[in-house]
């Protein structure tokens, strides 16, 4: 589509990534997350079963706790260089955890679509957590309009806040086959008596087409 707005939200490069995430550890783990990144970009391939990094990846909730283990995989990810190949191996035999670091990773280290198959098994599942880091920046960038109308309703459909689509206001915009199939899923929510989420209309209105058409009542969800 043409004249659309330009991309929103991008995504925060390494280097500010690292100092914020470094701010807010301790001492110890500061220290382990820079020998984690050195040894990464020291040995960025596969040594024997498995990679020094990828150890890594599984230790850091312990090292660096809950809150910062993602930001620190997706550092020991870049550091490491990981390309599609790695991050399908990580993917395939990491933990939930371990699999959302690596689609958070892959605007950082994928340039084209060739990671697209993980996106598209991340949006298979009901992991909401999965969905949220699915449909960032690399989806918005490479998922063909289909396979991005369908991550948008899969959103709504599991309680995925819409504030997790990257790129939505560009995207959405003047698509009117999505605004049909939001008036769709709409109406099929109102019939059986449940409630529309609030983000289908703030997406509805991005589209910028009249939904009164598809809908009969664009506001129709309960009071």
């Amino acid at each position: 589509m043409t004249d659309r707005p330009p991309p929103t939200r991008p995504d925060p490069p390494i280097d500010e990534l690292r100092a914020r995430l470094v701010a807010d550890l301790t001492d110890a783990a500061r220290t382990w997350l820079d020998q984690a990144l050195n040894e990464a970009a020291a040995h960025p391939g596969t040594h024997g079963p498995i990679s020094v990094w990828e150890l890594r990846l599984a230790e850091a909730g312990r090292r660096c706790g809950p809150a910062h283990a993602e930001a620190a995989r997706v550092l020991i990810l870049h550091a490491a260089r990981a390309d599609a190949d790695a991050l399908t191996r990580v993917y395939r035999q990491g933990t939930a955890d371990e699999r959302r670091a690596v689609l958070h990773a892959l605007p950082h280290l994928v340039p084209g679509p060739d990671a697209l198959p993980l996106v598209e098994d991340a949006l298979r599942t009901n992991d909401t957590r999965l969905l949220a880091a699915a449909v960032g920046s690399y989806a918005a960038r490479h998922l063909d309009t289909h396979a991005w109308r369908h991550a948008v309703l899969k959103c709504l459909f599991t309680g995925v806040s819409v504030d997790e689509v990257a790129d939505l206001p560009r995207r959405a915009h003047g698509d009117t086959e999505l605004a049909r199939m939001l008036g769709d899923f709409a109406a099929e929510r109102t019939t059986a008596g449940r409630a529309v989420p609030d983000g289908l209309f703030r997406v509805l209105a991005l589209t910028e087409s009249a939904t009164s058409d598809t809908t009969g009542d664009p506001h129709g969800k309960e009071s």
